[in-house]
């Protein structure tokens, strides 16, 4: 080999990937797994506010820092809460914006880097592995780099798909260049569990088409089962894999309960009144779509603001519930409310440990499960709160009282990540506005962290205390 000549081994490391590199070990040092994912998202979010505050985003006058802080939060949050008409206040510029958003916000901006670095052949840093495994799967396995690569290829082929349906429906109404912008926007954003609308009405308009409504649907309940459900049915499909998980069999029984039951009772409850003078087929369609909207994508075929009191409780449920991990959706997850059906069906059978599918669950599972359902009932709790506080005037109660639905309502679909409102998101003064994009955020990271957290390897004690039991019910 002649001297000053390379081997391939010896190959000098391209100026970007060594600069990357050094980046890593620096963020390695300082940065905990946590607290990068939680900055990752928080970069996001000030980012896009800053694009969407600019003049180029907006059609008109250009959107106050608040409303465009707000409307990136929500979009990278994947939840569609809107202070603003997002189809007249955003030009297409900002609508652009917005779409690529909540495209990052659902997959998550360290997973498109991990899948950048692993297709071009660079490994993942453990502290990425770590993160990646906590997002996407329900145990460690080797093959990361397979499902990544998966995950990105089958969202972009359910957003394809789905594109091209919705094209040819919109393309009815609107020229076949606008009608291609909305399809590949509400296409995008029914994935991603974002909830955002280039319409007015939201979907309103579209309450009885069944192409629109079925390709929405299809869309969202994709985006929210989690991808590794979605890997381990392609894996069996194609005889890759012997048999399911409990995790997917838990999450599709869950998924088909919450979806039958929660139609089954919006139809009982509205049927006589929100959906009484419509034909047969558009009741049953709009009680299927509003059972699977909540969790978690915020679009709507009926006035949400009009629901009667025990449909509204309805929602409620179905939001704080939300998706399945590993999804573009928020909630508790529908794992840990089953998780939690099942411990108290468990000790009402006086059983001390959690069976099914012929399996027992750990019971660190179970405590992290009542762990993040009780983080979330406060944070819940606390933001409400503040709301109701905000809206004194000078120490007066004024309407806070009236509003008390609304808010709860308000911000259980903040930090679900839903984007339902019952018309109360427009009027939020500031203060108010601050404390949902807190609730949006800490809805999109602060379940995932809490449970990764919880899932880190702990210090055994070399003691235990003695036990002492309390009094309970």
């Amino acid at each position: 080999m002649s001297k000053g000549i390379l081997s391939p081994r010896q190959k000098t490391p391209d100026p970007f990937f060594r600069r990357w590199g050094h980046l890593k070990l620096w963020l390695s040092r300082r940065l905990s797994p946590e607290r990068l994912f939680i900055l990752s998202f928080a970069g996001v979010i000030l980012a896009g506010g800053l694009l969407l505050w600019l003049p180029f985003s907006a059609a008109g006058t250009r959107l106050p820092w608040i409303d465009a802080l707000f409307q990136s939060a929500s979009a990278v949050c994947v939840t569609g809460l809107a202070t603003i008409d997002v189809g007249q206040r955003l030009s297409p510029g900002g609508q652009i914006v917005l779409i690529c958003l909540f495209q990052v916000g659902g997959l998550g901006i360290l997973t498109f880097s991990a899948v950048f670095f692993a297709m071009l052949g660079h490994g993942l840093a453990s502290k990425e592995r770590d993160i990646m495994q906590s997002v996407f799967l329900h145990s460690p396995r080797r093959d990361l780099a397979p499902v990544l690569k998966f995950v990105f290829l089958s969202t972009f082929l359910y957003e394809g798909v789905g594109t091209l349906l919705l094209w040819a429906r919109f393309a009815l109404d609107f020229p076949w260049s606008e009608a291609l912008f909305k399809a590949v926007f509400h296409a995008v954003s029914a994935f991603n569990n974002a909830g955002f609308s280039l319409f007015s009405d939201n979907m309103m308009s579209y309450q009885g088409d069944w192409i629109v409504n079925l390709t929405m649907m299809v869309l969202i309940v994709s985006g929210g089962i989690g991808f590794i459900v979605h890997y381990e049915l392609h894996m069996r499909f194609f005889g890759k894999q012997r048999r399911l998980s409990v995790h997917t069999k838990v999450v599709l029984v869950a998924t088909g309960v919450l979806i039958i039951g929660g139609a089954a009772l919006f139809f009982v409850f509205e049927n006589y009144r929100i959906l009484q003078g419509l034909p047969w087929p558009n009741r049953i369609l709009a009680s299927l779509f509003q059972a699977i909207t909540p969790r978690t994508a915020g679009f709507n075929t009926v006035d949400i603001g009009l629901l009667a009191n025990e449909t509204i409780l309805l929602m409620i449920a179905l939001m704080f519930i939300g998706a399945s991990p590993g999804s573009t959706g928020g909630g508790v997850k529908t794992t840990s409310a089953s998780l939690l059906f099942l411990i108290m069906w468990s000790r009402l059978g006086g059983r001390e440990d959690v069976n099914i599918c012929s399996r027992t669950i750990p019971r660190e599972l179970l405590q992290r499960a009542i762990s993040i359902i009780l983080a979330a009932t406060l944070s819940i709790c606390f933001i409400i709160a503040v709301l109701m506080l905000s809206a004194d005037d000078g120490g007066r109660v004024t309407e806070s009282r009236h509003l008390f639905v609304e808010y709860i309502f308000e911000t259980v679909s903040a930090f679900a990540t839903v984007g339902l409102s019952m018309n109360t998101t427009p009027s939020l003064n500031t203060p108010q506005k601050t404390a949902i994009i807190l609730m949006m955020f800490a809805g999109r990271v602060g379940p995932l962290t809490l449970a990764f957290s919880l899932a880190r390897m702990t210090t055994k004690k070399s003691f235990t205390y003695a036990e002492e039991g309390v009094m309970v019910g």
